[in-house]
């Protein structure tokens, strides 16, 4: 009996491997090709980190099968978050269609039907014209929460719509810092990793372990070349683990004291930088006068530091120099003296003169010239006209200094407040998650009370999207080419690896729709996102189609590196020496805040709630709540839809230090309820210490379990300056369930 051969492709016999191998190479080459892997590479948005990582992927049949780093990119490897978008992207809850309500918002089951893109698109239209023609054109809010990769392209629909209000999620996020930093230095400017040159790294209110991941073999490296490391967390992180030569644990609320406390002994023992204190700071004197009342005793005191390791960080940075800083934003700037606490962590660098320098805090000489990822190159998003719209503002009058000098944003925190002044009336939203606030029903109420409500997710999400009227499907990283990204002066572009899910589009081009139907043809290139984006790679000499990929394109600077550039007029727009603030110099005393009526000096205060400003509420409530920190396989309140992630860490936790939880007959697992002034939420107790005691940490962004949701017990106070609610510096109480 002879054994046959079946081809798979025709069910033809042959009477050998061999014929059948040359039947299938000379019949079926094109049956062949299209089953061989493709490859392509896209950016990651696991994070809401700007630049992203890179992913490699690998696509077979119209399918993405696996996912790999991609090599020689500057973000990498990729983490379990990277991996996991492969998950989002097959899952069977993304959203596929636009889809209408059509029951009341007054009621709570919006019964959601499927409607064609040309319904969805001449709805939102006419609503927008509606809005306009009633209230003006300010009365629609343009916001954008995570990813930030839609940011500039909305942001510029709302400037050419006439309107003003444009908002981010860095509204609690990022903005908060950047404020500071920009009222001391006329500058963004929060730090770097370290270089060969750098001696001393300050790590504060960051843990790169779990938020930057691929900074970490920087600062290993750094560390086996002989630089010491002062990490200042009130939490016992991986990075104060690993690195610490110092490791300082304040109380909630308290940065801005301990970093007083080091200026005072910097400044009393005379281990400043004269030469740039005398020639390129404002309000030295002053600052000297202040920080005398902060002395390592008394600072010890209201941080809990011990006066010693005050002494011991004050004296290490001042002169094991040159320095570095690497701050975070988001954690130092959740209470209720936001800004002051970051001015006076960047004050040490002034002090100490580790201002761009090799090895400190540098600014490039020769960025490119888009400005940020996130905050939107000034000519696509037409800053110059937003500044003229300014007064129609709806924070103008609450924040006034944030409405000064965040051009390409309002301060979204008191949306409650707007809509209820009758200031918002509609809102277009993509990313976002109103649950991200304090007291967030209140948000909520204040979405069910606009005229309309669109938002654009990859999933439908009940607490958002049941007090909105249209819903549309967003497409992913990898269905998607906007936008670049560049690392210095080297830019990256990516191409769409699979087509969209159903009827999903990417959010530039739902924007650019909307616009050509709102009638802004020219000013949106006909529709054509790529021509938007070429509109800002064209500052840089180049086109989308001139960047190679993988490879990316390396634009050349006019000149060499260059340090010092105070003192060469490369700060200023003038071409003059110094700093482009007010006075030319590093403002250690604000000009601007004076000008407001606000502390001029980087002065500490009390968190709104903390055992010394209300010890009649420590009483009751003794322990101290921070919330929002970063874990490893979540950002914030991404993810929870995902098993490869959620496997990791199924259920939301309190981290509760030992000697706190033997004190109330806790153990490892069990059901605890976390109580304050504001509300109480159940979650379960881990035992740790990650936390010192007197303290515990409630993981975040568990909406999909409403009694569990941690910013239920975080009031609506906020940071005067900047807005910013107190995620981390609020009094609560922990027993079991």
């Amino acid at each position: 009996m002879s054994v046959k051969f079946l081809c798979p492709y025709c069910d033809q016999e042959f009477v050998t491997k061999m014929v059948l191998g040359d039947h299938i190479k000379s019949a079926h080459s094109d049956i062949i090709e299209s089953a061989k892997e493709s490859i392509g590479y896209t950016f990651c948005d696991a994070c809401n980190q700007v630049p992203y990582c890179g992913i490699k992927v690998y696509v077979k049949d119209g399918r993405i099968i696996r996912l790999d780093s991609w090599e020689n990119y500057p973000n990498s490897p990729l983490c379990s978050k990277g991996f996991a978008t492969l998950q989002r992207q097959y899952h069977p809850q993304r959203l596929g269609y636009p889809l209408k309500r059509t029951t009341p918002k007054s009621l709570p089951d919006p019964r959601f039907v499927r409607i064609s893109w040309e319904e969805a698109y001449n709805t939102i239209v006419s609503k927008m014209k509606e809005i306009r023609e009633k209230y003006g054109p300010e009365a629609v809010l343009f916001y954008c929460g995570d990813p930030k990769e839609m940011r500039p392209a909305v942001s510029r629909l709302a400037t050419v719509f006439g309107s003003p209000n444009f908002g981010t999620e860095s509204s609690t996020c990022f903005r908060a810092a950047a404020l500071a930093s920009q009222l001391m230095f006329g500058l963004i400017v929060l730090g770097n990793p370290p270089t060969r040159d750098t001696k001393t790294v300050l790590i504060w209110g960051t843990n790169p372990a779990w938020s930057r991941p691929f900074d970490m073999p920087k600062l290993f490296d750094a560390k086996e070349k002989g630089a010491m490391f002062i990490v200042i967390d009130t939490r016992r992180t991986p990075v104060a683990d690993k690195l610490a030569d110092l490791h300082l644990q304040p109380r909630p609320g308290t940065d801005d004291a301990l970093a007083l406390g080091m200026m005072n002994v910097i400044i009393e023992r005379k281990l400043y930088d004269k030469e740039f204190v005398e020639n390129w700071t404002y309000g030295f004197e002053a600052l000297e006068e202040y920080v005398k009342g902060f002395t390592p005793e008394k600072v010890e005191e209201i941080t809990w530091v011990p006066s010693d390791k005050i002494v011991a960080a004050a004296e290490l940075f001042a002169t094991n120099k040159p320095g570095t800083l690497m701050a975070g934003v988001s954690t130092l700037t959740h209470t209720t003296n936001a800004v002051q606490t970051v001015r006076a962590i960047l004050t040490l660098v002034a002090l100490t003169g580790n201002f761009d320098i090799p090895g400190g805090v540098t600014v490039p000489t020769y960025p490119l010239p888009f400005r940020s990822h996130d905050m939107g190159d000034p000519d696509f998003i037409m800053e110059k006209k937003k500044i003229e719209m300014k007064n129609k503002r709806v924070d103008k009058d609450y924040f006034p200094v944030w409405a000064e000098i965040v051009h390409e944003q309002i301060q979204v925190n008191l949306l409650p407040e707007y809509v209820r002044e009758g200031k918002i009336k509609m809102a277009i939203l993509f990313g976002a998650n109103v649950t991200i606030w304090p007291q967030f029903q209140e948000y909520q109420e204040a979405l069910k009370n606009m005229e309309f409500v669109v938002a654009v997710d990859y999933f439908y999400r009940p607490w958002t999207h049941n007090y909105v009227d249209i819903v549309l499907p967003a497409a992913t990283n990898y269905e998607r080419f906007e936008p670049f990204i560049w690392f210095g002066r080297k830019i990256y572009v990516r191409k769409p690896v699979v087509k969209p899910y159903l009827e999903a589009k990417t959010d530039w081009q739902i924007v650019f729709d909307l616009a050509v139907r709102l009638g802004y043809v020219e000013e949106f290139w006909g529709g054509d996102t790529k021509k938007g984006l070429d509109f800002i790679l064209q500052k840089a000499g180049v086109t989308i189609d001139e960047i190679p990929i993988p490879d990316g394109k390396v634009i050349p600077p006019p000149g060499p590196e260059e340090y010092k550039k105070y003192e060469k007029g490369l700060l200023r727009k003038d071409g003059k020496p110094g700093f482009p603030t007010p006075t030319g110099k590093v403002e250690i005393w604000s000009t601007i805040l004076e000008k407001y009526g606000y502390d001029p000096l980087p002065v500490y205060k009390e968190p709104e709630e903390s055992p010394r400003s209300k010890p009649d509420l420590a009483q009751r409530y003794p322990l101290i709540l921070i919330t929002g920190s970063r874990v490893p396989m979540y950002t914030h309140s991404k993810w929870r839809e995902l098993s490869w992630l959620r496997d990791l860490m199924p259920y939301p936790v309190v981290n509760i230090n030992p000697e706190d939880a033997e004190k109330r007959g806790i153990r490892e697992g069990d059901l605890v309820m976390v109580e304050n002034a504001h509300g109480k939420i159940r979650v379960h107790a881990h035992i740790t210490y990650l936390v010192p005691p007197g303290v515990v940490d409630v993981s975040h962004g568990w909406a999909m379990i409403p009694e569990a949701h941690v910013n239920l017990l975080i009031p609506r106070v906020f940071d005067p300056i900047s807005g910013f609610p107190t995620y981390k510096a609020v009094l609560c109480e922990v027993y079991k369930a």
